[in-house]
């Protein structure tokens, strides 16, 4: 059975609680006790239908994800099976020639939360939850929002009042949730929900929620399954409340134990200046965590004292990983690339384009190193960020592309046509 255990003290909880902070104030993990005789090909066998009724790129891996869940307490909505793309456009403006992109756009609410979200609202769930809640920045909101209404039980979601962007908003109120914007940012949400969750009036469902994490381990177990088991130089992704920087090091340190890989890639976080109290915890050797007033156009990661520190900072020393932080215009020049090599991506999402260009001009990354940056979320998230770039009114307009009002007259439109605007 799964034990929830704090890495720091030993202390342990129910496997089926809703509290999930430690008497200290830290976090548990969950530890497993995985079946014997897991292989990849046992993994690999369950491929040949992806997207077909019932499939989730989450639960193929249910062995490494949560073996104790019974199947029938699963809640999915087919979430995960991202394409991992190439693109020669993309390794150009990188500096890396051997690159690839895994899109997590492509899941059902358009980003990485929903892996996460189906481990997490089914063990709820299952726990006999009735009120589900969370803090976000936009993300998280609608895809608990989204799992919650798939299960029949009510959702609250606390977003900050004046920079969570209309895609996401839209979401948690399209799938029903009862949707609160707080006035102050991602930080004061937070405290807010998780003082509700320990009156045991709400579930909590954020990132500090253990199986969140078990979830999210799934982009990296995808990523080997479709590189052939063969692990890559790095994996670069972007880096807010630490979720994923959690995750990913776990997954790794648990497929070495099970002699499922034989070398782990190097992490990289990536983060916002406006946002990098992780960044800067990294550059003074992890000392202590100072939280920051978060500001940055990608308001995905727009959070100043991350739930998940702990978890990341073991994650990224096991991995002899990095920690780095991006200006806002490299994250808008990056997502101008992204979205001009077909892909398209949210601001956040290119923090790690952008991180992992800053990493191979400083020689961090070898020539000739195989990179796998994490696309976390769709373009249409965040569509007012993307339309106040290319009308110049946010950053450089090197790759502005504004729309343009045409009389309705064929000399008109050959007169715009052929201007370079389209």
């Amino acid at each position: 059975m799964a034990r929830l255990v704090c890495p720091e003290t030993g202390e342990e909880a129910s496997s089926d609680t809703l509290e999930f902070q430690t008497s200290t104030g830290g976090l548990y993990d969950v530890l497993h006790s995985f079946p014997t005789g897991l292989t990849r090909e046992l993994f690999d066998n369950r491929v040949a239908a992806p997207r077909a009724p019932g499939t989730s790129g989450v639960w193929r891996f249910k062995e490494l994800v949560d073996p104790d869940l019974p199947s029938a307490a699963v809640v999915s909505l087919c979430e995960g099976n991202t394409p991992l793309y190439t693109s020669p456009q993309l390794s150009d403006y990188s500096c890396i020639e051997r690159l690839w992109l895994k899109h997590e756009g492509a899941n059902p609410t358009g980003s990485f939360k929903d892996r996460g979200m189906t481990v997490a609202v089914s063990r709820a769930v299952a726990a006999g939850a009735e009120v589900l809640a969370c803090a976000s920045t936009g993300n998280t909101a609608a895809s608990l929002a989204a799992y919650s209404a798939r299960a029949g039980v009510r959702a609250v979601i606390l977003v900050p009042e004046s920079s969570t962007a209309t895609g996401k908003l839209s979401q948690a109120v399209a799938y029903g949730a009862r949707t609160l914007r707080v006035r102050g940012g991602f930080d004061v949400a937070m405290n807010l929900v998780r003082e509700l969750s320990r009156t045991g009036e709400v579930a909590l469902l954020n990132s500090a929620n253990p199986y969140r994490i078990e979830g999210q381990k799934s982009i990296v177990l995808e990523v080997l399954q479709q590189l052939a088991w063969d692990p890559p130089d790095w994996i670069i992704f972007p880096a807010g409340n630490l979720g994923n920087c959690a995750a990913f090091g776990k997954i790794l340190r648990e497929l070495r134990e099970l002699g499922l890989i034989d070398r782990v890639p190097r992490l990289a976080a990536v983060q916002a200046s406006g946002a990098a109290p992780f960044a800067r915890a990294f550059a003074h050797d992890f000392e202590r965590l100072v939280p920051v007033e978060p500001e940055t156009v990608a308001t995905a990661i727009r959070i100043g004292d991350p739930v998940s520190y702990a978890r990341a900072v073991r994650s990224i020393r096991e991995t002899e990983g990095t920690v780095l932080a991006v200006s806002d215009e490299d994250i808008l020049d990056a997502k101008a690339a992204v979205d001009a090599a077909g892909l398209g991506a949210e601001p956040a999402s290119c923090a790690a384009v952008a991180g992992a260009k800053k990493l191979a001009l400083r020689g961090v990354i070898d020539l000739g190193e195989r990179v796998v940056c994490v696309l976390t979320g769709n373009l249409l998230k965040d569509p007012d960020t993307t339309l106040a770039y290319h009308e110049g009114r946010l950053g450089p307009a090197a790759r502005a592309n504004a729309p343009v009002i045409v009389e309705p007259d064929l000399e008109s439109l050959r007169a715009a046509i052929g201007d370079g605007n389209s």
